[in-house]
Order: C-alpha cells, then structure tokens, then sequence
C-alpha cells in the first residue's frame, strides 16, 4: 500500500464565531495545497447569542467536533475535550498541531505532550488577555499559564508585531520562537453606495457611521454609542448601523433609546461588504485588538476608517493616511469621525489610499503562503524522521 507523503496538520479552535480567527481559519482550510498538506480542523460549539462563521458564510468546511471545546470554561468539559483530543491526536498522528485561542491553545498544546506523538506545536495569538480582560490574580494566572504553555510549543505566531511585542514584555516566550505573520482577507463584491443603502433600508444621503463586530466588553459598543451622542449633537442628521450581536446587545438596546431613530441593528450579514458600502466611516472603539478584520475589510472596501490605537491595530491603519487613529476618549473618536464626514476630499483621498494599501498588505494568497511555509519548517523534519524510524506515516 502506498504511504501518504502529505504533511498532516491538526488545526484546533474553540469554536468558529464570527470574528477574526474563525474567517482565517476557514480562509486557510479552503485555500491550502491538499496534494502537500493533510489538514483537519477540529473545534467545538459556538453560544447561543454568537454568531456562527460556518452557517452565517455558508461555507462547505468539513471540521470535526469536539464536544466540550467552546467558550465556557466548565472542568469537566474541558477534560472531556482534552482526552478526545488526545485520542484524535494519537489516531491522526499529526506532524503539526496548530492551535488558536486561549482555551482551545491550553488544552491542544496539553493534549499533544500527553499523546507522545511527537508533533511540533504552533500556537497563533490573534491578540491577547493583557489588557482589558482580567486585573490582578487572574491576569497573573494567565500571564503565568501562558508562560508555561510556550515552554511546551514550538513556535508562536502573532497576527502583529505589537501583540508579540506586548508578549515578550510579560515574559511570554522567547524572542527567536516567533513569527508575525498578518492576517490575510478576501473580500467579496462591493456594490455601489446607493444598492447598498437601499438593501439596509438606509437615506441615501445621510452620513452613516458603522460598527461591525461582536457586542461584547472588550469591544466597547458602550463607548460607540457615546461617541454616536456626541457625532449627533454635531451632525443630527447621521445615521449608525450596528452590524453585530453578543451578551451585550439588550445593554445596546438600552443605552440607544433616547435617539433610536438614528439606529439600525442589522445583526449579522453574511454581505458584511454591503455594510462597508453604504458605510461613511467604520468606527472601532475596542479596549483590546490584535489586528482587527474589521478595519482591513472596510479598507479593501474603500471606506475610512477611525479606530482607537491600542493592540497592532497601528499595522492595520496607517494614520492619517489610510484612516484616523485616536485615544480611547469617545470625544476624541467623534472628533476623528466629524472630521471625515464634513470633508468629502478628505474622504475619498483616505479611501482610496486604504482600498490600495490594504489590498496590497492582507491579501489571504499571502497568508496561505505564509503559513504554508511554517508548515513546512516544522513538519517536514518531523515527516521524514518518522519514514526513516519506520514510524507509522498514515
């Protein structure tokens, strides 16, 4: 019988919601070279208020399920779903074991020093729990998990150069077991401004700022709808689209009653570029980020953005350039967002300079081959020994 000769790569994810991770993930599984590399993913459940990446982009990506490795952390879950782990790691036997997320990066990087597989071991930071997550005891609990965790991989890649920096200040890691590499987005069709206004049931001459993304804490909606008070006593014609869900939507809710004539909630859209269309400004008001999608999407889509500068979102928005960086004060962020809808040039030059820039930097091509590389670095030694050993190559 012939022996496959493909590097196998175990992909392990909580769960695929919607966000950042889940669109490169899927961006990667449906691009990667199937006559090189054995890839599986493997991920739990998303909660009920998330949306699920899966079915909202229709994608046809086979994944393997493992029950227990979702968001919650519950023990008895979470052993449940290493021990299967284990087990489909030793059934598998992959070279590469991938991880992504916090919980989901704990318990495969566990799982394959239990297995005994022999596996290199790359864990991806889209960002991290540094800032804005936990303070005190619990920030030092996972500043000192992940230090343990890094000692068990044998990369860390980062989505920016910030986060790996942000990193290795906490003493996560050392210098020469990371990468960077970025995000890489694939857009679909833009339509024109006004099919898409129309298809949101929004005025076509109004300007419109928008928030895409989950409505969580670290996201800040909170701040958004202050900076859209502070945008309406200036513009009062304006109108937001908040494109999204999570726990802190009936908070939203609440907290736009006073002006909600100048809101639309459209939750999730599987044409997020219709949203970026119809758009002015996308405005994200986030604690924390690593490399947001968010913001290189409505780059690609030729729309300014405003964002607050924390995380690498620094690396994703060149200020003043292709968009308007600021603090985290919504007076500041509503600032930023008036200069750019009171000045159509100003607009349209910071526009065409993201749709370039960003096109150019993030294209997912570029992430395949990225990855694809990493891949190769750290399975083929790991392939090879275990054909010339007579270890078990299936």
């Amino acid at each position: 019988m012939q022996l496959d000769s493909r590097i196998r790569i175990m992909e392990v994810i909580a769960r695929l919601n919607v966000g950042g991770p889940a669109t490169q993930v899927l961006g990667l599984s449906e691009r990667l070279n199937a006559e090189e590399f054995d890839h599986r993913l493997y991920t739990g459940y998303v909660d009920d208020e998330e949306g699920d990446h899966l079915g909202l982009r229709g994608r046809d990506v086979r994944v393997h399920r493992i029950p227990g490795l979702g968001r919650s952390i519950r023990p008895t879950d979470d052993a449940r779903a290493l021990f299967q782990l284990v087990s489909a790691m030793r059934g598998f036997r992959p070279h590469v074991v991938h991880t992504r997320t916090a919980k989901a990066g704990a318990l495969g990087r566990v799982a394959a020093k239990l297995s005994g597989v022999g596996a290199a071991v790359v864990h991806v930071f889209h960002g991290h729990l540094l800032n804005g997550y936990f303070t005190g005891a619990k920030r030092a609990i996972y500043v000192r998990s992940e230090r343990l965790l890094a000692t068990m991989s044998d990369r860390l890649a980062t989505v920016g150069a910030e986060v790996r920096d942000d990193l290795l200040r906490a003493g996560i890691g050392r210098p020469e077991q990371y990468v960077v590499i970025p995000p890489g987005v694939r857009l679909g069709p833009v339509p024109d401004r006004a099919s898409a206004r129309r298809a949101l049931d929004l005025p076509l001459s109004a300007p419109v700022v928008t928030y895409v993304g989950r409505l969580t804490q670290i996201k800040r909606p909170d701040r958004f709808v202050s900076a859209a008070n502070r945008i309406l006593a200036r513009v009062p014609d304006c109108r937001f689209v908040i494109c999204g869900g999570g726990d802190l939507l009936d908070q939203v809710k609440q907290d736009i009653a006073p002006v909600r004539h100048a809101f639309h909630l459209v939750g999730w859209r599987k044409d997020v570029e219709t949203v970026y269309a119809a758009s002015d400004v996308v405005l994200l008001t986030s604690d924390n980020e690593g490399t947001p999608l968010t913001l290189i999407e409505a780059q690609m889509a030729g729309t300014p953005v405003v964002s607050t500068r924390v995380g690498s979102v620094a690396e994703v928005v060149q200020d003043e350039r292709t968009g308007l960086l600021s603090s985290t004060d919504p007076a500041a962020l509503a600032e930023q967002t008036v200069r750019i809808i009171s000045d159509p040039l100003l607009a349209h030059r910071l526009g065409e300079a993201a749709r370039g820039w960003s096109t150019a930097s993030f294209d997912v091509g570029r992430l395949v081959a990225d990855t694809e590389a990493l891949y190769r670095s750290l399975g083929e030694p790991r392939r090879d020994r275990r054909v010339t050993t007579g270890g078990i190559n299936r």
